[in-house]
């Protein structure tokens, strides 16, 4: 089994906080958003991951590179890099990765997680994950037969078709179809909106024959925008409440309150301060006569004298003062 993740994309709606840092190396719960995506799809294959090849820009760097080599290689898979030079679309993207494009694989972009309760079936010629939601209008989404297969792609639909949409990530049990599909696009270059789009290679896969079905997810988390990221942190955390060490045994919790759940990074310091419920607090951050709550503070900031709620801190951010909801980008400082 391989998987492909693109992530070269410029992340503008997640702006200040992807100004020094790639979208998918935000942290939710602790982790990048692209390790936790790594780890949900493990789960539900049932068998070994051997690739994951992540579909870059050559100026994400030497520093981001060796992290997600490192992502793969704590789920046990070789971790491989492949740039997108120029941002031609969804499918070109995929075919960044035509190396390790061969046999069972599944493509996820990294601006979405999922939480499923099921095992991937393998076996099937291809599995498209869908969640029902109540304005298919801002989606692509899928048309389904009497047998349940998907026979038709539609992008953001005018009038109702289906409230099936596509959340991004899909499964094909034979990589080399799908990798032959958008070189036959790319060598005649059949574009829409000047790009090489996925949901044509997916129409021609399925008028070859190709029988896709559609995968339900319970819930999907998007990290599309700053609010959006924010959610998601708070839905991870309930989801992973049960688990241990969410606050790291060399955090210093210091005259302070706690309401979980929260997570709270190595050498972090919590003082004079109550934090949570639905906060992650990145390794070394100090919060300091502070009250946080339903928040996201990354790693090396310094919080003092704020209420912050439904907010977001980059990395080595100092903010201080007062205010309620905040989007703060990395090195910046903030005080009254």
């Amino acid at each position: 089994m391989n998987i492909i993740i693109p992530m070269a994309g410029m992340g503008k709606r997640m702006r200040p906080h992807t100004l020094t840092v790639p979208k998918p190396l935000v942290p939710i719960a602790g982790k990048p958003i692209v390790e936790r995506l790594v780890e949900d799809i493990v789960k539900v294959c049932p068998s070994e991951v051997e690739n994951i090849g992540f579909v870059i820009g050559k100026n994400f760097g030497e520093d981001v590179e060796k992290d997600l080599i490192q992502i793969a290689s704590r789920t046990g898979a070789k971790g491989h890099i492949f740039y997108q030079e120029e941002a031609l679309g969804t499918a070109h993207a995929i075919y960044c990765a035509k190396e390790i494009l061969e046999g069972k694989t599944v493509v996820a972009f990294a601006d979405t997680l999922f939480k499923a309760d099921f095992t991937l079936d393998i076996e099937q010629d291809g599995i498209i994950w869908v969640k029902e939601v109540e304005d298919p209008s801002a989606f692509g989404v899928v048309q389904l037969d009497d047998q349940k297969r998907i026979m038709a792609f539609v992008e953001k639909p005018k009038s109702f078709v289906s409230n099936l949409a596509i959340i991004g990530i899909y499964y094909f049990k034979k990589g080399e179809d799908l990798r032959q599909e958008i070189s036959t696009l790319i060598d005649n270059k059949i574009m829409d909106s000047g790009e090489y789009q996925l949901t044509r290679v997916l129409e021609n896969l399925t008028n070859s024959g190709t029988k896709f079905y559609p995968g339900t997810v319970q819930e999907w988390l998007d990290c599309g925008n700053k609010t959006a990221t924010v959610n998601t942190n708070h839905r991870y955390l309930e989801y992973i409440k049960d688990e241990k060490d969410l606050v790291d045994p060399t955090a210093q919790i210091i005259n302070s309150v706690i309401i979980p759940p929260v997570y709270i990074g190595r050498q972090a310091r919590i003082i004079n301060s109550v934090v949570g419920p639905h906060v992650s607090v990145g390794h070394r951050t100090e919060i300091t006569d502070a009250r946080v709550e339903n928040s996201i503070i990354q790693k090396d900031s310094e919080i003092n004298r704020a209420i912050l709620k439904d907010s977001m801190i980059g990395n080595h951010a100092s903010f201080d003062g007062k205010s309620k909801t905040m989007s703060v980008g990395d090195f910046n400082t903030i005080a009254e």
